[in-house]
């Protein structure tokens, strides 16, 4: 019995066990996962598309295995939508079946894991259409490189870059109170000629990545909001698009008032040393000479001052009906006459 998955562009027929095998394998909603459904609800146009997509995912997770006179593949994945996915196109496009190799938990990260393969009359024949593989009269001949024909328009491209994000891609955003950058998306390849490839088709829609090689593996990133907009733009993943965007605002006013906040408490730490300042002069004055001793406009400053220890220069300048400028200059003044009897 066959059950049947909707999509934007094709209905696929999956096989029942397969199915349930691969709805037990829970993945965790996040923004990658976010992502991948998106792009997996919004489909894929014409066949090419599908094909150049499909090339890429395998490019991404997958690997070549033989078994016996087949040379066939398997796709490793921790997400059952985006497995769903692919087992239907490469029923739908090519009559192949996969079958469940291995359903488990990776011990590296903790995440669940699902690993099918492909390995039979049809597979090889997929690798070739894919352009994974070829075979040269000596044997099979693995292509380390995107294959031209299947990039060679605007929107079999896109459709690589989406299949690639969807085979090994992941996306994190820092949290709201969060400082720094904290943006970061990345899609991993085995291969340099092929990570290297993938900057220059990204680059053909001025989205700048850049590449760095992880152990075995070779990383395509972006760690900019920018740049991850104009990706998920690429990729059609609107919604999610318009969830960054909210985040970004969101920390953008969370700075600023962070900011804001910042100078006050600069400007308010000034004035409280300020004011400890004219105090302790004004009591210096005070045990010296006595604030009687001081002209009476030196006089009424400081016995306003030491009646209010915590006004501020605008707030004691009006209760003495003087401006702000006036009274700084005068207790400035205090300070200077401190600082002349301690030297005495």
């Amino acid at each position: 019995m066959a059950s049947t998955i909707s999509t934007a562009d094709c209905r696929i027929s999956v096989s029942e066990n397969i199915k349930r095998e691969i709805y037990s394998v829970s993945t965790s909603v996040n923004f990658t996962y976010e992502i991948k459904k998106e792009i997996i609800r919004n489909g894929f146009e014409n066949t090419c598309c599908k094909t150049a997509a499909l090339s890429a995912f395998l490019r991404a997770t997958g690997s070549i295995i033989t078994r016996g006179p087949h040379v066939g593949f398997e796709i490793v994945t921790e997400s059952e939508n985006v497995a769903e996915y692919f087992v239907g196109l490469i029923e739908s496009m090519y009559g192949a079946e996969l079958k469940i190799a291995e359903v488990g938990t990776d011990n590296r990260n903790g995440r669940d894991r699902l690993v099918l393969d492909c390995v039979g009359e049809r597979s090889f024949f997929i690798l070739s259409e894919l352009g994974l593989a070829e075979f040269d009269g000596e044997g099979v001949n693995l292509k380390m490189e995107i294959d031209p024909y299947l990039v060679e328009n605007a929107c079999c491209r896109r459709a690589y870059i989406r299949g690639a994000f969807l085979g090994s891609g992941s996306c994190t955003l820092p949290k709201e109170d969060e400082s720094g950058s904290g943006y970061h998306l990345e899609i991993v390849f085995f291969g340099e000629a092929l990570a290297d490839n993938f900057c220059d088709l990204l680059a053909q829609f001025d989205v700048l990545a850049k590449c760095v090689q992880r152990k075995n593996s070779y990383v395509v990133y972006l760690k900019s909001k920018d740049s991850i907009s104009d990706f998920l733009q690429l990729c059609g993943a609107e919604n999610c698009l318009e969830k960054l965007d909210g985040l970004a605002e969101r920390r953008e006013m969370r700075n600023n008032i962070n900011r804001v906040a910042n100078c006050m408490q600069k400007n308010y730490d000034k004035s409280v040393l300020a004011s400890v300042k004219q105090i302790r002069a004004i009591e210096v004055i005070d045990s010296v000479i006595g604030i009687s001793g001081l002209d009476e406009a030196l006089e009424t400053v400081a016995r306003a001052r030491l009646s209010d220890r915590e006004a501020s220069l605008k707030e004691l300048g009006e209760r003495l009906g003087i401006s702000k400028s006036c009274l700084n200059h005068r207790l400035r003044k205090l300070v200077k006459i401190s600082e002349e009897l301690t030297e005495e």
